[in-house]
């Protein structure tokens, strides 16, 4: 799954989607998440960066992933889902 290619991230954590012209703020999770989508990272990959930089555990991880990804869908920021 790969973020789509025109969808710009600032370095504050706004999320800009130019074909529709709306904008997104993501918390740091949800911007590092994005930048490693951005950089075509497996859910594996997500997923250890992700439990190794922040307090949290396995199973929260996977809900909480699963519905962000949930959430770039139903803005149709992902491509391929």
């Amino acid at each position: 799954m790969n973020l789509k290619k025109n969808v710009a991230i600032s370095e504050t954590g706004f999320l800009f989607n130019p074909t529709s012209g709306d904008s997104y703020s993501l918390n740091p999770i949800g911007k590092e998440i994005v930048t490693l989508l951005q950089e075509n990272k497996t859910y594996e990959e997500v997923k250890t960066k992700i439990l190794s930089g922040y307090a949290t555990d396995n199973d929260t991880f996977e809900k909480d992933y699963y519905d962000f990804i949930s959430m770039l869908k139903n803005y149709k920021l992902i491509e391929n889902a």
